[in-house]
């Protein structure tokens, strides 16, 4: 490179070449720099052992619904940067003891990290416990077990989110009013912060009451039905807690379905998709939280496991309250 700067220079600028050509004790040192700086940051897999080929097995939940769907793509996507390492995922279609099993079935082939979003925090801690004392890495990503063992575990705090998202309501409902809400899968952690925390908060406000509760699992055809049911019931209602936004686009196709203006509900989700955007830009919902899947995190912190690192126990990803005043600022997670 820098005997091809010089040649042109005194092809086309004799000056500008006497010149240069002087400087070339200081430059020559720098250009070698440069040139293994770039290679060092551009080689990949360095900290690999090319001898192997490693396995990756995440046990998925559930792949029928938007976001979990995305997790998993993320994680793959992630991972397919590297060919020495085979990317296997499998679908327990909902069904916690289907994702045990599937989870037995990566111990059996001795995997070298297991990544799993676990439906069933007590249910599902012996089998995740059992790969985590055998040996192989877990990574734990958006859900987590009633125990520690696990290597990482990667997540947004549904805690403070559960709180940001009653603080929100009874604030715009000026402390009165009648709130339904649509749970996420009850014995998941997230399920259970977004609930308990939620509750914790809203009883601060002795006008504030909570008229209904059902469980949708995040799940855009299970919400509709909920939805469909409080309504034919006759329970009245000022406002929906949506513990994802799938369920939050349910409601509110069900509210329509009613001859009920959304606009007239005060509606909240979580998650921040693109569903979730338009349908605040349009003012049938009035609140969302970014609730990135931790794919993209969970593959990383899988690479590192595989080189050896040692990695953070807990990794907890910002969250961002998206209403009308930022919606065109905040992009959804997907």
């Amino acid at each position: 490179m820098f005997y091809l700067i010089l040649f042109t220079l005194q092809s086309i600028h004799p000056r500008s070449y006497n010149k240069f050509n002087k400087m070339r004790i200081f430059l020559l040192p720098l250009c070698f720099f440069f040139l293994i700086s770039v290679y060092a940051v551009s080689g990949e897999d360095t900290g690999f052992d090319k001898k192997r080929k490693f396995i990756v097995g995440f046990a998925q939940d559930t792949m029928s619904n938007d976001w979990r769907i995305a997790q998993v793509r993320e994680v793959e996507r992630e991972l397919k940067k590297h060919p020495f390492i085979e990317f296997m995922y499998t679908d327990a279609k909902g069904e916690t003891a289907r994702q045990i099993k599937h989870i037995e079935d990566f111990i059996s082939m001795n995997i070298d990290v297991l990544i799993t979003s676990p439906r069933d925090a007590v249910a599902m801690n012996p089998v995740v416990s059992r790969a985590f004392k055998q040996g192989i890495p877990v990574v734990l990503i958006s859900r987590s077990i009633i125990t520690e063992d696990y290597t990482s575990f990667i997540h947004p705090d549904n805690k403070v989110i559960a709180k940001q998202a009653a603080r929100f309501m009874a604030n715009e409902l000026k402390g009165k009013g009648r709130i339904f809400m649509l749970r996420h899968t009850p014995t998941t952690t997230p399920g259970i912060h977004r609930t308990k925390s939620f509750l914790k908060e809203i009883e601060k406000y002795k006008d504030m009451e909570i008229v209904a509760i059902r469980v949708a699992d995040s799940l855009r055809a299970k919400a509709i039905q909920a939805t469909e049911e409080v309504i034919m019931k006759g329970i009245k209602f000022d406002a929906i807690y949506a513990q994802s936004d799938s369920m939050a686009g349910g409601a509110i196709l069900a509210l329509k379905k009613a001859a009920t203006d959304p606009k007239d509900i005060l509606i909240v989700g979580i998650d921040y998709i693109s569903e979730a955007r338009d349908s605040i830009k349009s003012g049938e919902q009035n609140a969302s939280f970014t609730y990135p899947t931790g794919g993209t995190e969970g593959a990383r912190i899988a690479l590192r496991i595989l080189q050896g690192e040692e990695v953070p126990k807990e990794i907890v990803i910002d969250s961002t309250m998206v209403t009308k005043d930022n919606v065109e600022e905040v992009e959804p997670i997907f």
